[in-house]
């Protein structure tokens, strides 16, 4: 086929890369890198896909240049567990400590719903190359710091490009896989997304042992300018425009409600109890503005917007709904227990290395899960009844963790902890998938974005949550016990801030603290399993679409 002036509708067929014609002649260059023009549609165009489906040759290649991204991006997520302490102390500012993951984790989470309608409106690629820019910068930035706060800075730059390749992947992979094969290349896409996060932590206390905690900063940076190169060379997925000129069709208003709400809110959450009190005046501001500045985001994307960022009616639809709860409530279990999880073991007596080693078994589970599910997918072309088995493996796993003792023999936990990584990438896996299905192709992109939001609020939620059952329950089970001791306010104090001081206490103080922790953390566990619970429930309103072999839907 060659370019003419003849209007040609994508199919199946039609080629994606290398230089074929698109509709109206558009030439699209992604196998050898030529710049692809934007596709021209009616406003009222119909739903169809921007793109012809490309080989699978084509389509390793042009996922691998992302995943390079993804990657890092994963990494550099987890990086700073290991060294936030060093880098704390090189700065003299314990209050560091817990900016360092709040400044990434907000900025992350505020800029991933973003970027679904800014690059259905800009392209995939010059998204990806801004949030490498972002991501490298920020990197830099941390690596050269001489302060605290331009430290801090550096990190919310970093989160905003990491947030940005993370979701822009999966954009892409919507965009070029048909939904019956979406699940199998989005497990392979999280297999190298969870490598990344189990070789984060480590990877930064080898680089703070052998060289410095800023080399783990510096020495991603040649890696993400390769990765900018690549993106710039391999993606080029063509993009709809309208009459209507780019700047004019972003939704500014939008954009800025939503980021506002999720900065607020994650702010009062990530704060409440760690760098303030939760009756601080931070707290009583940011959270009940988070409220305010929600409901004037919904009524700009309802009755000010042409092409809102996220249209709020598609929560309407009873498979959105369903998955985006069914996200956010497991995600909430997750992040509590990755968090706390780790508190149990060391409480059992393991080193604080050993207790993050045995949450491996749930990155295994997770990858496992997701690309297993990917591919039975693949072969039955439904996903119902998997999404089904993924939320009940979670809720099982939740229950068998409400018996662990200080007895608890180590096999129980490995396994307790893949089985619930394995209903989780399933999870994640499968929703993503139902969520495409339901709704029509200029809106993947969009409603992708808005599990995002849910999955990034659901995380703070969940380790705040957590926190507040673990800290309330251990203070009652201390001053139950050993309210009536001397010295009995300073003692628990101690014991609160520090697993340490466990090993410090007198003699006979000590089978009772490690009890009030082990109610403390099965308390945690027990919550988490009536949020997991609460997840089972709301997956069971998701509805079975049909998962067509081609991106046409025919």
């Amino acid at each position: 086929m060659t370019a003419t002036g003849d209007s040609v509708r994508p199919s199946e067929r039609t080629p994606l890369l290398g230089n074929e014609a698109l509709e109206n002649g558009v030439e699209n260059g992604i196998a050898n890198g030529a710049g692809a023009a934007p596709q021209r549609v009616a406003d009222d165009d119909s739903d169809v896909p921007i793109a012809g489906e490309p080989t699978t040759k084509e389509l390793l290649t042009v996922l691998s240049s992302v995943w390079v991204g993804v990657f890092f991006a994963a990494l550099d997520g987890t990086i700073v567990g290991t060294i936030a302490a060093p880098i704390s102390s090189s700065f003299n500012s314990l209050s560091l400590l817990s900016w360092l993951a709040t400044a990434y984790l907000v900025s992350n989470a505020a800029c991933q719903p973003l970027s679904g309608k800014l690059t259905d409106i800009f392209s995939r690629r010059t998204g990806l190359v801004v949030s490498n820019i972002l991501f490298g910068g920020g990197n830099l930035i941390c690596g050269l710091a001489t302060t605290e706060w331009v430290m801090i800075f550096g990190r919310t730059v970093a989160g905003m490009g990491g947030g940005g390749l993370t979701a822009i992947s999966t954009f892409i992979t919507s965009d070029l896989v048909p939904l019956r094969k979406r699940g199998m290349w989005q497990g392979i896409g999280n297999l190298c997304y969870g490598l990344g996060s189990a070789l984060g932590g480590v990877f930064g206390g080898w680089m703070n042992d052998t060289l410095s905690w800023r080399w783990a900063f510096l020495v991603q940076v040649p890696f993400i300018f390769v990765s900018t190169i690549l993106v710039m060379w391999k993606v080029n997925v063509p993009v709809k425009v309208t009459d209507t000129s780019r700047i004019k069709r972003i939704d500014l208003l939008g954009a800025g409600t939503l980021v506002v709400t999720l900065v607020l809110l994650l702010v009062g959450l990530n704060c409440g109890g760690n760098q303030v009190p939760w009756n601080s005046p931070l707290i009583w501001t940011t959270l009940p503005l988070s409220g305010v500045f929600l409901v004037l985001f919904i009524y700009v994307e309802e009755k000010v917007a042409s092409e809102p960022v996220i249209p709020v009616r598609l929560l309407l639809d009873r498979t959105v709904l369903s998955a985006c709860l069914t996200n956010w409530f497991t995600t909430m279990t997750v992040f509590a227990i990755l968090f706390y999880a780790p508190l149990y073991f060391q409480v059992q007596g393991y080193s604080a290395t050993m207790a993050g080693l045995r949450l491996a078994p749930q990155a295994f589970g997770a990858a496992t899960g997701s690309l297993g599910l990917g591919i039975l997918m693949r072969a039955t072309g439904r996903y119902l009844y998997f999404n089904y088995a993924s939320t009940i493996c979670i809720a099982l796993s939740s229950a068998l963790m409400t018996t662990y003792t200080l007895s608890t023999p180590a096999w129980q936990p490995f396994l307790y902890i893949f089985l619930f990584g394995l209903g989780y990438g399933g999870m994640l896996t499968v929703t993503l998938v139902a969520l495409i299905a339901a709704v029509e192709h200029k809106y993947q992109a969009v409603v992708t974005s808005a599990s995002y939001a849910f999955r990034s609020t659901g995380s703070s939620i969940g380790i705040t949550a957590a926190s507040a059952v673990f800290q309330n329950l251990l203070k009652r089970g201390l001053w139950s016990r050993f309210g009536d001791k001397e010295d009995a306010a300073h003692m628990i104090r101690k014991i609160r801030d520090s697993l340490d001081a466990i090993n410090k206490v007198p003699a006979d103080w000590r089978p009772g603290v490690m009890d009030a922790y082990m109610d403390a953390l099965r308390g945690v566990f027990v919550s988490m399993l009536g949020l997991a619970v609460l997840g089972l429930l709301a997956s069971l309103f998701m509805k079975e679409h049909k998962l067509h072999t081609n991106l046409a839907r025919k």
